[in-house]
């Protein structure tokens, strides 16, 4: 198999023909072979409306066996793939059509509000006089995947956009199948896996879920739309093996009534990334599933994770593992990055190798800001142990200063959600006059928990250094996340209950 993205459908169906790939409970179970062939005329019809190699389409579906056919022609086409979580805006979408000069947009009705940023083509799943129906591309000639390289562009992955607009990382063939690979490998994915997600595919982490199952075999089971409850039936009733997500999911499933009877003995591993979980919330996951808790980290600019634990090594819970083969990670000085940090001393992360971005589309300034050398500023705070284990601390730009300490809120959450009565909590800085800028903490708790605000903060005490602990608690029925179902700060710092 070459290692590009464009082979793989190809690749699977030789190897696993009419075996499961992908199922969409009470929608569609497709195969491999469906896949490719699927893929095949998808391509031939995207070519026959004048998509060329290296026009840039914007994929805006939901979760189903659509994406996968449509990001798979793309791929076989040699064009560029531009994913869009569905739960984005009009303004949103339109801002990456613009910005990424999409020539095509692949969209869930014909009558999507573009706006003035209406790419030439569009391509919608139902059926319209100024829009091409999907299913029309289906009837098109079969199309053979091109030869594509390694370095090829494949996939401008946008940027949430904490820090402003968001930015597009130019990900390649290789980054994307060395991701898969690299991924595949050290989770251990067999063909007799059953895996359950609900990461949307736009997203890299969804998107490496969703491809490892090619070259190894595995079974996809992928709702449309995350469930506590529905989740921990599915598990027992489909034999999973393998449940992949964000911290919150488990937050919600270990909160859920259906918690208490739910069969998880199918279940050899999960993984778990997109944000930091606490270390008392990962235990006790760990505990209720009876299995290992596999902690990822990764980010767009990589292509998906670069580093994870295995299910063959000891644990060690609240680390984020090793770096994947062939990756190199550093902690250096936040002030200066040319000084690197000593064993277990928090510094700016740093990481090199396959799975590193190109640069940023069309933004030179944000490339040369990056990235030196190789080497791939990413806005995380951590350290790396004397066993090469890397630790996050916490996001660079969250980080509180309170009358010059620095405060952490990952660390502040840490102890928050240690206590019995909290489900999920989240950490921010407000700005103070006297201090510069004060944590608040957000909780919610356990549903009927009658915990106060005093006796957490009390509890708070116990644990923290009297300049962390927050100063003010307040309880809210829920937290803001991104459409990847990470808790949104930003969002809290603008808001009060």
């Amino acid at each position: 198999m070459r290692p590009v993205v464009s082979d793989l459908a190809s690749e699977a169906a030789r190897k696993w023909g009419n075996k499961p790939a992908f199922a969409f409970p009470g929608i569609r179970t497709v195969t491999f072979q469906d896949v490719e062939d699927h893929a095949g005329r998808f391509a031939g019809g995207l070519a026959q409306a004048g998509i060329a190699p290296g026009d840039r389409v914007l994929l805006h579906l939901a979760n189903s066996w659509q994406w996968i056919v449509a990001y798979h022609a793309i791929a076989r086409l040699g064009a560029v793939v531009v994913p869009a979580n569905i739960l984005l805006s009009p303004t949103e979408v339109a801002f990456m059509i613009e910005n990424a000069g999409a020539r095509a947009a692949i969209v869930p009705a014909a009558h999507f509000p573009f706006g003035p940023a209406r790419p030439p083509i569009v391509i919608a799943l139902d059926a319209a006089s100024d829009a091409i129906a999907f299913d029309t591309l289906l009837e098109a000639p079969w199309h053979a995947p091109i030869a594509m390289s390694p370095d090829d562009l494949f996939t401008i992955g946008y940027t949430s956009g904490t820090t402003g607009s968001p930015k597009g990382a130019e990900l390649t063939h290789g980054n994307i199948f060395s991701s898969t690979a690299l991924t595949a490998t050290i989770h251990v994915r067999t063909a007799a896996d059953r895996v359950y997600s609900a990461l949307p595919f736009p997203h890299v982490y969804g998107n490496v879920v969703m491809n490892a199952c090619f070259p190894t075999g595995a079974t996809l089971i992928a709702p449309a739309r995350f469930d506590p409850a529905q989740a921990l039936h599915d598990i027992a009733a489909e034999r999973i093996t393998l449940f992949e997500g964000v911290p919150t999911m488990y937050y919600q499933m270990l909160s859920s009534p259906a918690i208490t009877d739910a069969d998880l003995t199918s279940l050899s591993r999960c993984t778990v990334g997109g944000q930091t979980m606490p270390l008392a919330k990962i235990e006790a996951a760990a505990h209720r599933f009876g299995c290992p808790m596999l902690e990822l980290w990764g980010m767009t600019e990589v292509a998906g994770p670069a580093t994870s634990h295995s299910p063959y090594w000891p644990p060690r819970y609240g680390s984020i593992g090793l770096p994947f083969p062939g990756v190199e990670m550093r902690a250096v000085n936040t002030d200066d990055p040319s000084r690197p940090c000593a064993p277990d001393d928090p510094g700016e992360l740093l990481v090199r190798g396959p799975l590193v971005t190109r640069g940023y589309w069309r933004n030179p300034a944000a490339t040369a800001a990056a990235l030196t050398e190789g080497w791939l500023a990413t806005g995380d705070i951590g350290r790396i142990d004397a066993d090469g284990y890397v630790w996050i601390v916490d996001r660079k730009k969250d980080l509180i200063l309170t009358a010059g300490y620095n405060v952490y809120p990952a660390e502040l959450e840490q102890v928050i959600a240690a206590h019995p009565a909290v489900s999920m909590v989240a950490v921010v800085g407000v700005p103070d006059e006297e201090k510069g800028e004060l944590a608040h903490a957000y909780v919610v708790r356990h549903r009927d928990d009658p915990a106060t605000e005093a006796e957490i903060l009390a509890y708070c005490r116990l644990h923290l250094a009297a300049y962390k602990v927050p100063r003010a608690l307040w309880f809210v029925d829920d937290l803001p996340k991104t459409s990847t179902g990470k808790i949104l700060r930003r969002a809290l710092r603008q808001q009060r209950p």
